[in-house]
């Protein structure tokens, strides 16, 4: 009987000392855990703070620190980081290279300065595409002139000094530069689409400096002036939907228009969208396609702001034409964020994935391609920095 108690309590013992060791495990799994998430978070509060549009004395080091711990996680550390605006894509997709790029912030600019004013793109190719192609026009077009860069976008300008060491001046910077190497002409020549929002603030930026300097001058948007209504257009107007659709056709494997259409295709424009008066400018877009007789051609936008661009009544529109291949393009300058996700990515609620889910289409492709990488697009910057300078 004695010996069958010891028994007893020698599998007891056992019985608690595997219970403890396995609670000790899953302790420690925990505490890993927690420590990674930990970690995570620390990196998105980090990528928060500089996703700001004010800069400050802090900003610099606030890139630098936001990097230097986002490179210290793990790989799996890497994929719990999220915050309000932080995500593991902030400094982990691959959007190309970044030394490709020239942000056009160096000083010695001479008395005579072009300024080049972007929004912005943290897509290092559609940067280099997209943005670069229009200021090497312009500086090819003007040898006598420096041209520098400027983006609008802090928080666009933070991304990329975070995640490539590619710092690019903002308004206030790029301005300061100029008065500080002593630029006397100064000509600003905005990549925005139109005079809407963006164009206003740039306005306002140059404002408070012009005193600076000898002369100032402001050249025209890519679409020009902005007109009344959806009826008016104008040349500007007219040589920017020749131009895109032309690359789209082209792009699609088609020998025109008129061939893409007998093959029951039509192409789907995509602008960003606003609910500043400027909005009209997509409605004229529309306006003049049709004055073109592009009868397959689309204009839509990622807000559907106006109305009618909104992605449910462009797709009524291809559908009630009968056409049933579709073509998605931007109407953007850069062919960043709005076209590789509002347009073509694999959410929902893209552009790309709605035509797909409403069934009546065969085919539907994107073309990620921004304005700026078209020639002939370049060329209307460059006409209107030469309207200016005289």
């Amino acid at each position: 009987m004695k010996k069958k108690l010891v028994a007893l309590l020698c599998i007891s013992a056992m019985v608690f000392a595997l219970a403890a060791c396995g609670n000790n495990s899953e302790s420690d799994d925990s505490g890993d855990v927690n420590a990674d998430q930990a970690a995570a978070d620390h990196v998105a509060e980090l990528i928060d703070a500089i996703y700001a549009q004010e800069r400050t004395d802090e900003t610099d080091a606030q890139c630098e620190e936001a990097k230097k711990a986002w490179d210290a996680l793990t790989d799996a550390q890497k994929e719990l980081v999220e915050g309000e605006n932080a995500s593991p894509d902030y400094f982990g997709l691959d959007t190309g290279d970044a030394s490709k790029d020239d942000p056009r912030n160096q000083d010695d600019i001479g008395e005579n300065e072009i300024l080049v004013v972007s929004f912005g793109t943290s897509y290092n190719d559609s940067r280099v595409e997209d943005i670069k192609s229009i200021e090497d026009a312009i500086a090819e077009a003007n040898p006598d002139w420096s041209v520098r860069r400027a983006f609008t976008s802090q928080i666009i300008i933070n991304h990329i000094q975070a995640r490539d060491g590619e710092a690019i001046d903002n308004m206030d910077q790029a301005l300061e530069r100029a008065v500080d190497n002593g630029v006397k002409n100064l000509v600003v020549q905005p990549t925005h689409l139109m005079h809407g929002a963006e164009y206003d603030e740039m306005v306002e930026a140059v404002e408070k400096y012009q005193d600076n300097f000898d002369s100032v001058k402001i050249a025209e948007p890519l679409l020009g002036d902005v007109g009344s209504d959806a009826t008016v257009i104008n040349a500007d107007k007219k040589a920017v939907a020749e131009a895109v659709t032309a690359a789209a056709v082209s792009d699609a494997g088609f020998d025109s228009l008129k061939a893409a259409k007998e093959a029951k295709t039509a192409f789907v424009f995509l602008g960003h969208g606003t609910s500043h008066t400027a909005k009209v400018s997509y409605s004229q877009m529309q306006t003049q396609m049709e004055e073109l007789g592009y009868e397959n051609v689309y204009i839509g936008t990622v807000e559907g702001k106006p109305e009618e661009t909104a992605c449910e009544a462009v797709i009524e529109k291809v559908k009630k034409a009968g056409y049933t291949n579709v073509v998605l393009r931007p109407l953007m300058v850069v062919a960043g964020d709005h076209a590789n996700n509002d347009m073509a990515g694999a959410e929902d609620d893209s552009w790309k994935s709605m035509f797909e889910a409403d069934g009546s289409f065969e085919k539907v492709e994107a073309q990620i391609t921004g304005l700026g990488a078209v020639k002939a697009i370049q060329d209307i910057y460059v006409s209107h920095t030469a309207a200016v300078i005289g």
